[in-house]
Parts: structure tokens; sequence; C-alpha cells
């Protein structure tokens, strides 16, 4: 199918403007497809000829004003309509469509649990065409009026509130003008709580295996959704656009969320049967944050084509990090972002890949190049360019821009010379060069300190690579006199380093301080380097530090240099075994042992290195839990399961899995045990028998993950190859489980196992990224990468296979970026 330009979208919004859809479902059509009724009301503002999208199973009528056409007309997913004159038409379209098992589209789930059948659309960001006909670009908003035929015993959720209007009938009122993308249905026998807040209808829904669970959290979800909501109010002028609330939890979501209005999916991980540490708990309510932002930043105002995917992104991520942060009873939001959401984005900026927070338009010439630029530089890089900005402008200059901005647009479509605009009527600052430097320029700035004497105290000097502004506070820390390991403040002062300026000095009273901390506080997105006796202090001392958020500067600092080979793994493994068990906030302990335990000691240090390093990450994990903090007990816990690798270990843990109990450790509940039973599975001390006593125990569809995760890492040739056929021949994987089946094969301690399956891995994955779409292309590239068999043969394999023309533009970003990582994990376990 081919992919909609940016020059065919913007002749077809000079051609049309289209007023309203009309849309009819049949959800009772059977298991395979559903049926959909589109009228499309719309204006040609010239004669002209132009088209509209839908990928049907069966098409079966079509007409233009009344006027059959011929479905054989339709050319891939493109219906051509010829010969338009100027001024109002109308255009319907029947068809039957197709469920989708990827997460696109009208997806369908049953859920093993109890037989019950659900669906739910994902649109984004141009799959409007599996479920309706539409003219699928985001600046041809309409208004949307639904009506849906389903089972009697379901429940029927949209963008706008709905009512029964008959058995199984349901009619929800018309919306107001929505980009295609937003458009949502959710249907089946939802389990429903419900309540009212400043005049709006709020719900919760999710399956009905779900609703213990649900019901658990739902004073506790409503608080966080009635305080954010409160929290938008008093920053935006704009009063909330929709008529209702909804938070749908529904099954095998690809993304965290998506912003539909009034109807916000989320995946239903977020209602968990299992014990989840704080870091879930508080991401879970960013999420909600997040989304809601997105009722103003994207449903309100939309972009006006896909380059200014930040426009919605960014901002959301930002607000969601801050509305929590200031909001809730969740303080720590912006020390999770330090340490692990801020990695994502830098990450990604220091690969081939990368690209502006804003991209010029010609940057992105369709859709399918678009979808690939959902990543950590449109959430968290540009998040973090506007916590920078809002450093550098001023909170009340930034909230009056974004207030005039939506008061411009609302209901509209905006880009980024609009958003500038409106920021510039709201300061004298200079908001359009801030934007050049930090949102249409890619890679990171670094900063570096260095002390030397003056003739009264010391001299302080920040060397800045880069070409970006920066406002960013240094804090200054000396050893206590009496307590040579711990730190205490001396100064936090803000420093404003220029564009242009490769040094900036400051001259500063009595002895230098043994740290000197740059970007202290996390104002800014830049890589933050030690002079030798900052580090020196800082490898002693880092759990000291006095507040948590400057630790996490200082760990995510530490990531750097190991990744950029200024320290050894060995060094980095080494600081964390130290620093750990004294880490109260558990955000960091979290962060940073899932980085030690799935990057440092899989992929970055030496094989050989490999069993020591998992040893001494486990005797840490053993730490934390001697600490009796239970706000790290569960992290600590899930990382002493995953660190068992040797006879003696396995034993270990196949004792706890038989006992039912970990010494010290939180109760095990299902996550706990299917992860114990992993890894009995990846070191050879379980089998099929315990995998299938272990789902006999839990059927859900958990469950179901968890079995297909175990069969998959069996060290068996036999089970690596039915898992291999299963993920790569067998397209009636669902994502959820194709995901588990890829989560669960490749394991370092299978090395020679798993080797010849490294060179099928690439023509096997274009196959099946050609067949199945770019949601199982991501999978590919997130889970089923051959991270274990990086060697120079693998890369030279996988860069020939990214060079060819067969490859999908999803897989072959999704490779590009793995190839990346591998080549950087190879220079580090080869480096002295």
């Amino acid at each position: 199918m081919p992919a909609l330009t940016r020059a065919e979208a913007e002749t077809r919004a000079r051609d049309l403007s289209v007023q309203r859809y009309a849309i009819d479902l049949d959800l009772t059509r059977g298991e395979e497809v559903f049926g959909s009724t589109t009228v499309i009301r719309f204006t040609a503002l010239r004669d002209c000829d132009t088209f509209a999208e839908v990928r049907p199973a069966a098409l079966h009528r079509v007409a233009l004003d009344g006027r059959a056409l011929d479905p054989a007309l339709l050319d891939g997913n493109r219906l051509p309509l010829t010969g338009l004159t100027a001024g109002e038409h109308e255009l319907r379209v029947e068809a039957d469509m197709r469920y989708s098992r990827t997460g696109e589209g009208m997806h369908r789930f049953t859920d093993p649990a109890d037989g019950e059948v659900y669906v739910y659309t994902q649109l984004f960001l141009d799959d409007v065409q599996r479920v309706a006909a539409a003219f699928d670009q985001p600046d041809l908003k309409a208004v949307f009026d639904v009506e849906v035929t389903a089972p009697e015993e379901w429940t029927v959720l949209g963008n706008a509130l709905g009512t029964r209007t008959a058995p199984g009938r349901w009619k929800l009122a018309t919306t107001p003008p929505l980009a295609t993308y937003l458009l949502c249905v959710v249907a089946g026998p939802y389990h429903s709580v419900r309540t009212e807040h400043a005049g709006i209808p709020f719900g919760l829904h999710c399956r009905r295996s779900l609703a213990p669970y649900l019901d658990r959290d739902a004073d506790d979800l409503f608080d966080i959704t009635r305080t954010c909501f409160d929290r938008y109010h008093e920053l935006f002028d704009e009063p909330y656009p929709f008529d209702s609330y909804d938070q749908a939890f529904v099954p095998e979501f690809n993304a965290g969320a998506m912003e539909n209005p009034g109807l916000v999916t989320f995946r239903d991980e977020y209602v968990s049967r299992s014990a989840v540490t704080p870091t879930e708990a508080q991401f879970r309510a960013v999420v909600i944050a997040h989304e809601m932002a997105h009722m103003w930043f994207g449903d309100l105002v939309t972009l006006r084509w896909w380059d200014d995917i930040w426009l919605n992104e960014s901002f959301a991520e930002y607000m969601g990090y801050q509305v929590v942060s200031e909001a809730t009873r969740f303080t720590g939001t912006w020390n999770d972002f330090a340490v692990v959401r801020k990695a994502w984005g830098s990450d990604a900026d220091q690969r081939p890949s990368t690209h502006p927070v804003a991209p010029a338009p010609e940057a992105v010439p369709d859709t399918a190049s678009a979808l690939t630029n959902f990543d950590g530089i449109s959430y968290a890089k540009g998040a973090s360019a506007l916590r920078q900005l809002v450093a550098w402008l001023g909170r009340k200059e930034f909230l009056a821009g974004i207030n005039e901005h939506f008061a411009r647009h609302r209901f509209g479509n905006a880009a980024l010379a609009d958003f500038i605009d409106s920021l510039s009527t709201a300061t004298d600052r200079d908001v359009p060069a801030w934007a050049d430097a930090w949102l249409r320029t890619s890679g990171l700035d670094t900063l570096t300190p260095a002390a030397s004497p003056a003739p009264n105290g010391w001299r302080l000097e920040v060397n800045h690579s880069g070409g970006r502004p920066h406002r960013i506070g240094v804090g200054l820390y000396d050893r206590a006199v009496a307590d040579a390991g711990r730190l205490v403040e001396r100064d936090r002062s803000t420093l404003d380093i220029t564009a242009t300026a490769v040094v900036e000095k400051r001259e500063l009273s009595g002895p230098r301080p043994d740290l000197i901390l740059l970007n202290d506080g996390d104002l800014t997105f830049a890589k933050i380097r030690f002079d030798e006796r900052s580090w020196e202090t800082l490898s002693a001392t880092l759990s000291s530090l006095p507040d948590a958020l400057s630790r996490a500067v200082a760990w995510n600092a530490a990531r750097d240099l190991v990744r950029d080979g200024r320290i050894a793994p060995r060094e980095h493994l080494a600081l964390t075994c130290r620093h750990l068990p004294a880490e109260s906030d558990p955000y960091l302990v979290e962060g940073v042992l899932t980085f030690a335990r799935t990057v440092l000691a899989d992929r970055y240090l030496a094989p050989s290195l490999r069993t020591e390093a998992l040893g001494s990450l486990g005797e840490a994990s053993r730490a934390v839990l001697a600490t009796g903090r239970a706000e790290t007990a569960l992290s600590a816990t899930r990382a002493l399961i995953d660190c068992a690798v040797t006879g003696q270990d396995a034993a270990e843990l196949r004792g706890w899995y038989e006992d039912g109990a970990i010494p010290g450790a939180p109760a095990l509940d299902p996550e706990l045990r299917w992860r114990m039973l992993l890894r009995l599975c990846v070191l050879g001390a379980a089998g099929a028998a315990e995998i299938e006593a272990e789902l006999a125990r839990d059927g859900s569809a958990k469950g179901l993950e968890g079995a297909a995760r175990c069969r998959a890492a069996l060290p068996d040739e036999a089970a690596k190859e039915a898992a291999w056929q299963a993920m790569f021949h067998d397209d009636s994987l669902s994502n959820y489980l194709f995901a588990a089946t890829a989560q669960g094969f490749w394991h370092p301690e299978q090395a020679e196992l798993l080797a010849p399956f490294a060179g099928r891995f690439f023509p096997d994955a274009a196959a099946l990224a050609a067949r199945r779409g770019p949601a199982i292309a991501e999978a590919i590239g997130r889970y089923a990468f051959p991270f274990t068999a990086v060697d120079a043969g693998t890369l030279a394999l996988g860069r020939e296979a990214v060079t060819a023309g067969a490859v999908t533009p999803a897989l072959r970003r999704a490779l590009a970026d793995r190839l990346d990582d591998g080549a950087r994990a190879l220079r580090l376990r080869q480096a002295p």
C-alpha cells in the first residue's frame, strides 16, 4: 500500500475541506470481518481529481453524489475520485473490514480467562482506513457521527457520549472537529466504573477478568484523573473541549496509551494483577497526565503534517511529568525521567537515525517515514528541550504563549512556526533563535568542568562543545569533615551558557569543592562530564549526594561515560554495586539496576566476565533487600531472580519456586512466579512439565504470554526451532504473543545453541515485516533482534539487509538502530 506523501496531503488540503463523517459499523459479522459503511460530506474548493483511502477485506459499494462507482477502481488503498467540480459532494463506501491481531486498525481479542471477546480501534498514524473510508490526513478535520451494531451484551464507547438506541444498537453523539487518526471505538462486555467531575462524566473500563483489579485501583485512578484535570484547568485558559472523559484499559495494546478525544485507550497492564514498583505506579500516573495533556496538545490543536509530531508528544511528555510532580503524591517524576526516560532520548540522538526534535518538512516526506520518528527524540529529548525553554523563558511567559496558541488554533491545525509566533507574543526574548538551536538541530552538546586556582579563590571553567544555549544549575559539594564518605552541599547557582560560547568562566571564593556537578537539577539536555577530582569524589560518595535528582544526574552522566568508552563497564558495575544498597530513591534503584542487568552485563561486558558480574549484581540486590525498604524490595527481588546464573543459583531459585517464597522478599505473585520459571528454563532447571503446570495455575492472557516466553527459552534445539517457526512463519500470533516469544528466545547462556539462528534472522525478519506491517516490524527490532549473537559477521549481515530494497521503512529503522547499538557493544567489549 502506498504511503501518503506530504506533497499529496498538501494538494488534497488545497483541494478539499471535509465537513462530516457518518460511520456505521457492524461488529456482528463473525470473527474475521466487520461491516463498515461511511458517508463523507466534503467540499471541493476547485475543480480537481483526488482520492480517498480505504483498506477493505471486500469493497461492496461505492457511490459519489449518488452515482455508483466501480469498486474495482480501488488501487491498493486508494479510491480515485476524478472529475470533481467545485462545490459540495457526498461519498458513500460500504465494505467488510478485517479485524487485526497486531494492534492496528480494529483489534480483536478473545480473553482466555473466560472466552469473552473485545474489540478496540487504534488508528494512529494512518490506520483509520482499516476501519472506514476517509481522507486520511491530520489537517482535514471533520465532525464524526458514529453508530455501531454489536452483540446485545456489549458496551460501546466512543469519542463522545453513547446511547443504546435498541438492543445491540448504539449511537454516539456528534464530535467536535477531529483529525481522522483520533477516531475511536471500543466495544465488548467491558466492566465499567463511573463518576462525574466538574460536570463531565468520567469512566474507567476494562475486560471482565480484570474487574477485581480495576475496582481495587478505581479510587486512585479517579483521584489522579481529577487532580490532573483540575491542574490543567488552572494552567490553561481553554476548558476541556469534549463531552466526556473515558479511560479504557484494552488488551494487546502496542503503545502505552492513545489520546483519542474523550476516550483514552491504555494498555491493560496498567491494571495489574500483581504487585507493582513505585516506578510503575508513578509512571501510570504520568501516562494518565500525558494523555490528558493531549486533549489540548494534539486533539484541540492538531499538527498540520507529521514533521511537527513534537507539538503533540514533546508537550504531552513534559506536561505529564510536570503536572504529576506538582499536583499528585508522586513527587519523584523528574528523578525517574532523569535516570531512565532521558536516557531513551540521548541514546536515540546518538544513532545514525537521529533527527531534530522538529525536523524540516522535507525530511518527513510521507507517512511511512513519519512513523519512524516516534522515538526517544520526539518524546524525551523534546520534553527536556521544553523544560529548558521554561527555565530560559520563564514559566509565566511559557504558559501565556501556549494559551495564546490554543486560542488562535482551537479545533484547527498548527505548525512549528505558529507555535513560535504564539510564544513570541509573551516575551521579548528571541524565541525563533532558541527554536533554531534546540528544535532544528540534532545531537547532544557536552559540558565539562575544570577548576584552577584564582587570586581570591578558584576559577570554574565550563567547556561547551555544541551550539545550543543552556541555563543550568551548578552544584558544589564537599566531603563532610566528620565523614569523608558523605557529601554536603556548599552552593548551587545558575549559569547561563550562550550558544556560541566555547568556555564560560566564573571566579569563586574559597577552596575548590570536592565535586562540581553541572546541570544539577537537570534542567537541560546535554552530556555532563567531570573533572578528575570530581569523578574520584563521586565514585566514592555518589549515594551520599543530598538530593535524589542530583544523584539521578550523576547516574545518567556515569551511564554516558560507560557508553562512550570513557570508563570501563566493570567500573560502572563496581559503582552500581558500591552505591545501590545505600540508595533510598526507588526510581533510581530500579533504573540503575535495570541498566546494569540488561545492558552492562548482557551487552557491554566481555562474555567471560558475565558470570562474575551477575554474581555481584545478585549480591547487590540481596543487600538492597536487606535494608528492609519496602519501596525498593520488588525491584531488588526481580533483579535477584534475573541474576541467577550458576548451578548453585539455579538450585536456590528452584527451591524458592517450589516453596512459593523468597526469604525476605515480597510475596510471590503471578508475575514473579513466571519470572522465576523463565529464569529456570533459561538455565535448564525447568522444562515443559513445569510450564504446563504453571499455565494450569494461571490461564490468563498474561499466563499465555509467560508460557510462550518460557517455551522459547528452553535450551533445546527443537524448542528453539518451534519458537522460530511461530515467530517468523506463523502469522496467527498476536502482537503480544509474538513479543513474548521473542523475549524468551535470545539468552547469552545459550549462545552456542542460538548461533545458527543469527544468520536466519535478517531475511526472515524482512519477509515477516512485509507481510504483517509496522507494528510487528517494531516488535522485531525491539524484542527479536539477535543481541546475544553480536559479532562482526552478524553486523555485516545486518548492514547488508538494511541497504536491501526489500526491507520496509519501519524495519529498516529498527534494524539500523539495533545494529548501531550492537556495534557500540562490540567496541566496548573489545576495549582494553
